[in-house]
């Protein structure tokens, strides 16, 4: 007799054939592409973090809420990018 979480497994893979368990190969991919976008992500604020110590040492504290905004605006664009990616390697294209 199967579990209730067993049989819910079984009609969501039903639904949604993307739901279904992943190959090595992909998951090999996803590990890539998330090493790759930690890379460019450490990359961007290596720089930005740089470009927000020379505003804070000038005491220009509006170029350094703007350097802020672009750490985190950068982050969140580096990461919607990766999960793009990934949603498209899980879907198979």
């Amino acid at each position: 007799m199967k579990s209730a979480y067993e049989l819910a497994m079984e009609r969501l893979a039903k639904a949604d054939p993307a739901a279904a368990p992943l190959t090595a190969e992909k998951k090999a991919r996803l590990a890539e592409i998330d090493r790759v976008y930690q890379g460019k992500i450490a990359e961007r604020e290596i720089f930005l973090q740089q470009q927000l110590s020379a505003a804070l040492t000038a005491r220009k504290l509006d170029e350094a809420d703007q350097v802020r905004k672009q750490i985190a605006g950068e982050k969140t664009r580096l990461e919607e990018e990766r999960e793009d990616e990934k949603e498209r390697v899980r879907r198979g294209k």
